[in-house]
């Protein structure tokens, strides 16, 4: 999701905010960028955040949509004994959620910090530093795969990330992501009423691009529309089985960034995709 401009160390030791704005930014340059973002910020992150994901919960994104509701892996009972990697793991909430169903979950994240972080909570399970267009698993190593805002948000191709999710997955394995809804893209990141006015266009696909003073990223993020995500799941060879996008629930007071109560009583802000490999 984007994230706040966050300060960096310049050659000269001063503090420097990086400059926001929107280029290309191929494969290499969004994995080096996002890699070193992540680790810079995954203590914020996790002292921001740590609270409302929990230790041990299954949280699809900012609306709170959890896991043991919505079972879109499939019923927990089920799950027992499922070997099941979550990519884009972060501190391995969902994994440890997975675990505690008695599934066999692999946690994987690009950030080295921010499993350090799932260790420090503690996990029974395996956690993999890796990037996610290169998983190091043999082919049909899993019966389930999941990822929420992890990832996908990030990388420059979806559909090699997407085709190494299927070449990992058992046929009859499902893969369900959660991103930020592609309509908030058009919206300014803001969650108060100056975030409800289109400020930009649906079709603009654009990556956003936090860069130092030399001009090389230190965070991207790329938008893809929703008929760009269907198609890249096609492209894949994954099957479409449903897409959510959860409402805001009234019990859900917190504001993440742009998302809000207000903005979610009106706009979309996440989109889950589920997919199944045939």
């Amino acid at each position: 999701m984007i994230q706040e401009p966050v300060s960096t160390e310049t050659a000269h030791g001063s503090e420097a905010e990086p400059e926001a704005t929107r280029r290309a930014a191929g494969v290499a340059e969004s994995s080096r960028a996002n890699r070193g973002w992540w680790d810079r910020n995954a203590d914020e992150y996790q002292i921001e955040h740590g609270t409302f994901l929990g230790d041990d919960r299954f949280v699809w994104g900012p609306e709170g949509l959890d896991e043991v509701e919505a079972e879109l892996l499939g019923p927990p009972e089920e799950l027992k004994g499922k070997a099941v990697l979550e990519i884009g793991a972060g501190a391995a909430q969902c994994a440890r959620w997975l675990a505690a169903q008695g599934a066999h979950p692999v946690a994987l994240d690009l950030s080295h910090r921010q499993l350090q972080h799932a260790l420090r909570i503690g996990s029974s399970f395996p956690l993999i530093c890796a990037d996610a267009g290169a998983l190091p698993f043999a082919d049909a190593s899993f019966d389930l795969a999941c990822s929420a805002y992890g990832a996908l948000p990030f990388v420059a191709d979806p559909v090699l990330v997407l085709r190494e999710v299927r070449r990992v997955l058992r046929p009859g394995g499902r893969f369900v992501f959660s991103v930020t809804h592609p309509i908030r893209w058009a919206f300014p990141d803001e969650p108060g009423p100056e975030g409800l006015s289109v400020s930009a266009s649906y079709f603009d696909r654009t990556p956003y691009v936090e860069q130092d003073e030399e001009g090389r990223a230190v965070y991207v993020e790329h938008h893809r529309t929703i008929g760009d995500r269907v198609r890249d799941i096609v492209a894949a060879d994954l099957r479409l089985v449903d897409l959510v996008e959860p409402e805001w629930p009234s019990w859900n007071s917190s504001e993440w960034g742009g998302w809000s109560p207000l903005r979610g009583s009106l706009v979309p802000g996440t989109a889950i995709f589920v997919c199944v490999r045939d």
